[in-house]
């Protein structure tokens, strides 16, 4: 029977109407578009990946919107790179750095690589200076060492003309200090007594002394003749100026020492007996002790020979290198006349050299 207009419903009968859909349908995806990860609701910034891959361009086609996800797409795993809950290992950034800018006096900038080239152009340079001055050095030094011979050549030339240009005060001293030179270390003054006039070397030698001395020739022979502040001895000084070169002057002295020449009693030179003086009666007979001495640095042969003032003879004369000795016995040894000889014969040398010095210094 049919139901009453009033009356509800039965609750056991079936309903016409469609039961209203829970969800809301989902449109199909179009063909070849990949399914949508589930969008993220979080606010929280996601970490950024050490080298993200580029995602690919979605394609909308059909005028379809592709903002949400169907609920009956397949689910993507998600990248572990972009979960929170991923341990991910930390990578340490690549850093390179540029070239710096350098800047100039006038703030402009400048490359570095030219400032580079431009420290190694100084040092370049100043290793060039330094060895252009080491060069420089070196040559100095040769040119030193020329300039030293040539002046120790000039000096010896110069020595062998003294003779005419030095005043014979300067040569032979009026009066001659010998501190120290005397027996013992005593002190001694010699006294100029004579001069000989400027010579030849024909009657100052013996013969056998002539003959050892004729290689290096005879230019001038200058003499004077001196005592001792008691006038008790006489030593005659002579200055023999030779011909010869340096060579022949050190052969010479090397064969007066090689053959002890000057130690040999035939080979005593001449003294020089000034008339009306202490010395008047001091001949070759009053010979008691003498010294030679070949200079190697000027042309020159220095000696002297000494002996008693009152003209007593002598007998056995000694080489003043053997009187001076310690413990010498015989008589010119005890009267010093060795020490007479030598004492002297220094003393005029240094004079000597003192005037070669003189005359080859050059005026500032």
């Amino acid at each position: 029977m049919p139901a009453h207009p009033g009356a509800a419903p039965d609750s056991a009968a079936p309903s016409s109407v469609p039961p209203r859909p829970t969800r809301r349908p989902v449109p199909p995806r179009p063909v070849g578009v990949p399914a949508e990860a589930p969008s993220e609701t979080t606010r929280r910034l996601r970490p950024i990946p050490a080298d993200p891959a580029p995602a690919p361009a979605r394609e909308r086609r059909h005028g379809s919107s592709t903002s949400s996800a169907p609920e009956n797409a397949t689910p993507v795993s998600p990248n572990p790179a972009f979960s929170w809950s991923t341990q991910s290992v930390p990578q340490r950034p690549v850093v390179t750095f540029g070239e710096p800018e350098r800047y100039d006096e006038s703030a402009r900038p400048r490359s570095f690589g030219l400032r580079v080239r431009g420290r190694t152009v100084a040092v370049a340079a100043c290793v060039v200076l330094g060895l252009g001055l080491i060069g420089g050095a070196v040559t100095g030094s040769w040119l030193i060492g020329d300039s030293g011979e040539a002046g120790e050549r000039g000096a010896f030339a110069a020595s062998g003309s003294l003779w005419h240009s030095v005043p014979v005060d300067q040569m032979f001293p009026p009066t001659v200090q010998g501190r120290g030179a005397g027996p013992g270390g005593a002190d001694r003054i010699w006294t100029r007594i004579a001069v000989a006039p400027d010579s030849g070397c024909a009657d100052a030698f013996d013969p056998l002394l002539r003959r050892a001395l004729a290689p290096v020739g005879c230019q001038r022979l200058l003499r004077a003749t001196y005592t001792d502040a008691t006038q008790s001895y006489v030593t005659t000084v002579g200055l023999l100026f030779t011909k010869a070169d340096a060579a022949a002057m050190r052969s010479l002295d090397a064969r007066f020492t090689d053959e002890r020449l000057d130690r040999r009693s035939d080979l005593m030179p001449r003294p020089y007996a000034a008339k009306g003086t202490v010395a008047a009666g001091f001949g070759d007979e009053q010979r008691a002790s003498w010294t030679v001495s070949v200079l190697t640095d000027a042309p020159v042969v220095v000696y002297a020979v000494s002996g008693w003032a009152d003209a007593r003879t002598v007998d056995e004369p000694q080489p003043a290198a053997e009187a001076m000795r310690s413990g010498a016995t015989n008589a010119p040894a005890q009267a010093g006349l060795g020490h007479e000889a030598k004492g002297l014969a220094d003393r005029v040398e240094r004079s000597l050299r003192k005037s070669v010095t003189s005359s080859t210094e050059q005026p500032s």
